[in-house]
């Protein structure tokens, strides 16, 4: 049962409770009893040993099982008692000692959502975006669309930048005319590692047949141990040009792309783009609905939820930019992720990098606040306006989703399910969105003042 609940902070609180000795018998002896039936004591048939003497033998054993059943049940007892929900894992006070015949008293410290109230949200100001589409935004789909649709053809012609070339190995020394097989075995298995960073522009103007020669010095560290720190003359002969042949673009050419003419096409990108462009207004829109929230009720935001964050952002920063994308309006999708920097090695900055990488923990500390922050108000507005996520939104998203990744709905809902144990993360994000949907449309969205 609650004792006792005192406020530390708006996001810490000290709860004691304390398990009536009644209970603690009650469920002592059950299962003081279940274990005189299951175990075997010589001398006695099974459930037929004196009580005291299985206690003594299994007091502990019992003891250690009732707190683990016990002290859970009423600790969650007591949260719903407070109606507090603990968003990190509670930090016991004081130990304490389990007696017969006597209550159980804890304390706890437990981290919990601040209480956000008062929330104003209709009619916040945002400015009207005007969404234009120019020609040259259709003809630079077009262009891409152009790029997409080439074809690389066997030419004579010289090398120009973008053609694709193929080299074989003509000859192949290191200074001093030292012999070492490793050279040939380097060049040939690593390819592409061993030409140096200009070899397009060394290759320009040059036809098929012509040789390339340059420098390398291998570096301490390279894989052929007997190459480290020597220098190699290496001769290529261009094997291979191929160009780039760009198709017109024509009635044939949108026709090739599943439309009637060149026409509908050009009114069909239009159209994408112009969506497209929508969707990013209504992102920065969103973005300015949230630092007003942010700015005029500034909750605190709990710190095991800020370390989480910052974690999360880490991890974020991690992942391959490569990676396909879908595009979302969460929370985090719509905030900035501050950018991050890689420490220099010169010596003589790197006094400059240390302050740069305290600059960028600062940075990304602010960030991760600003996302709790966000996130609980989000939540908070969500819950008052009782906004709710379908299954079939959820469905209709991992759809979309595997679509993007090449994969299947199951797959990718299996996924989910190992890596995560539910979707409720992704129903979150769901949530989220359909939250920031509803704040845009309450808001007051007026033209820019021309000063």
């Amino acid at each position: 049962m609650l004792k006792s609940i005192e406020d530390i902070s708006p996001t810490k609180k000290r709860i004691s409770i304390e398990i009536p000795v009644e209970i603690i018998e009650k469920e002592f002896n059950s299962s003081l009893e279940i274990l005189r039936n299951r175990v075997k004591i010589p001398g006695f048939r099974p459930g037929k040993a004196p009580v005291n003497l299985i206690e003594k033998r299994f007091g502990k054993e019992i003891e250690a099982e009732v707190l683990d059943k016990l002290i859970p049940e009423h600790y969650n007892m007591a949260l719903r008692e407070a109606d507090l929900q603990p968003v990190s894992m509670p930090e016991m006070q004081e130990k304490f000692e389990f007696k017969r015949h006597n209550p159980i008293n804890m304390t706890f410290v437990i981290e919990v959502l601040p209480k956000i109230e008062n929330l104003n949200y209709e009619n916040i100001k945002v400015e009207d975006i005007p969404v234009t589409v120019e020609d040259s935004d259709v003809d630079s789909m077009l262009k891409q669309l152009q790029e997409q649709k080439a074809v690389l053809e066997v030419s004579e012609e010289p090398v120009s930048m973008d053609d694709l070339i193929s080299f074989e190995l003509a000859d192949s020394k290191l200074e001093g005319d030292e012999e070492v097989p490793e050279l040939k075995e380097a060049l040939e298995t690593m390819g592409n590692e061993i030409f140096p960073p200009d070899i397009m522009e060394r290759a320009l103007g040059k036809k098929k047949d012509d040789i390339i020669e340059f420098t390398r010095t291998f570096e301490d560290n390279f894989k052929y141990e007997k190459l480290r720190g020597k220098t190699a003359t290496i001769r290529l002969v261009l094997k291979e040009i191929k160009k780039k042949s760009l198709p017109s673009i024509d009635d044939e050419f949108a026709k090739d792309l599943g439309y009637n003419d060149m026409n509908e096409l050009r009114e069909k990108l239009k159209e994408r783009i112009h969506s497209f462009k929508k969707q990013q207004i209504q992102r920065i829109q969103k973005a300015s609905i949230i630092n007003n929230l942010i700015e005029s009720i500034n909750p605190p935001a709990p710190e095991s939820l800020v370390n989480r964050e910052i974690e999360a952002l880490i991890m974020q920063k991690s992942v391959s930019e490569e990676e396909p994308a879908v595009e979302t309006d969460s929370v985090k999708e719509v905030l900035d992720i501050a950018a991050e920097k890689k420490p220099e090695e010169n010596p003589i900055k790197q006094q400059k990098a240390i302050k740069e990488a305290e600059d960028e923990e600062l940075k990304r500390r602010e960030k991760a606040i600003k996302n709790v922050q966000a996130s609980m108000i989000i939540d908070a507005i969500g819950k008052k306006e009782a906004i709710f996520v379908t299954d079939d939104e959820v469905d209709r998203r991992i759809e979309l989703i595997a679509r993007s990744l090449s994969a299947t709905p199951e797959a990718l809902r299996s996924f989910y399910m190992y890596k995560e144990g539910s979707l409720d993360s992704l129903k979150h994000s769901i949530f989220q969105e359909k939250v920031l949907d509803f704040l845009l449309s309450k808001a007051s969205i007026e033209a820019k003042e021309n000063k």
